[in-house]
């Protein structure tokens, strides 16, 4: 089949869950329980029984400051904000985002569809609520947004002199609620970036945003986020657990360097194509191409496991030379 016509939206694919991106450093903890491999392998057999898979514990904080509780048993990202919820007597929707090893509002350490077996999840939650207004005075906003995984799109990246640098009340990590009085709540990242994208140039609009809460000592000037580290691992244990929007979690090994190099080439494709970043995403895309021959073959299986995603001819082309440049270690 041709790459033009696989675009169109498949109303009967699978749901993905994203990951925020780049995945940590600055805390520690212990995931106890025995080491298993991913049960999905190459010949497709499905995962043992729930009583035969490993019983993992993590150890989580809010970021702006709490005790330190104890979470098992979930095999999404809502699930794990809800047993984080669970753990200090709040609300799930009240849970931005987490980020692992750190309790600072890092962009490099945000938790995603995979978590390393000693890592420590930080949640991040609700805190000062504000409403901005925005010229439009670029075609570009010079904003990279990203979600979730819960149904809300946060600021992932801010360009360095860009419109919305110069608005200073805006900052990386806030959670976008409003866009000119319309709540895009639920909304996914990509549409949130098509919505900004599309917003007329000259024109004045409203931002209402969230950010999250701070302790004391870190509130400190605003990051713009970084450019993610070509180092940058997923995890510090010896594997992965690696959530999923359907099914259960799996234990998985470490990536690879061919999937390291490879999901950060796609990553910044999604960036540079679609405003926005999603390692699991970039994952998902890497594994369905891995075994395929050719582009026409690898544009099928996305529309087969991403239908909902409408992604341009020119992107498609580039991501499978990004996963032929990887196998062959081009860079």
């Amino acid at each position: 089949m041709p790459l033009g016509p696989w675009r169109k939206k498949n109303k009967s694919t699978k749901e993905h869950l994203v990951e925020n991106e780049e995945g940590g450093g600055g805390g520690h903890a212990g995931a106890t329980g025995s080491l298993a491999k991913s049960a999905v392998n190459g010949a497709g057999l499905p995962p043992p029984p729930a009583n035969l898979r490993p019983k993992l514990v993590f150890h989580t904080q809010l970021a702006h400051g709490s005790p330190t509780g104890r979470i098992e048993g979930f095999s999404n990202v809502k699930e794990l904000y809800a047993k984080i919820a669970e753990a200090f007597n709040i609300s799930p929707p009240e849970i931005l985002f987490c980020t692992l090893n750190t309790h600072k509002i890092d962009m490099e350490k945000l938790l995603g569809g995979q978590i390393g077996l000693e890592d420590f999840i930080f949640a991040h939650i609700k805190g000062i609520k504000k409403e901005v207004e925005v010229r439009k005075s670029e075609d570009a906003l010079g904003l990279t947004i990203t979600d979730n995984g819960a149904g809300y799109a946060f600021i992932k990246r801010i360009k360095e002199g860009s419109v919305v640098d110069g608005v200073k009340v805006i900052s990386v990590g806030d959670h976008v609620q409003c866009i000119n009085g319309h709540n895009i709540v639920g909304t996914r990242h990509y549409e949130v970036a098509r919505m900004l994208k599309e917003l007329p140039k000259d024109k004045t609009f409203t931002l209402k945003l969230v950010e999250p809460m701070k302790a004391f000592e870190m509130l400190e000037p605003r990051s713009k986020g970084s450019k993610p580290a070509s180092d940058n691992k997923i995890g510090t244990g010896r594997g992965t657990l690696r959530l999923r929007s359907k099914g259960p979690a799996t234990v998985e090994d470490e990536p690879t360097e061919f999937e390291e190099k490879a999901v950060k080439k796609v990553d910044d494709l999604l960036e540079s194509y679609m405003g926005i970043r999603d390692t699991e995403l970039a994952a998902t895309m890497v594994e369905v191409g891995r075994d395929k021959k050719n582009p026409d073959e690898f544009a099928m299986a996305l529309d087969e496991t991403l239908g909902d995603f409408a992604f341009p001819d020119e992107f498609v082309f580039d991501v499978w030379g990004a996963i032929g440049d990887a196998k062959q270690g081009r860079f």
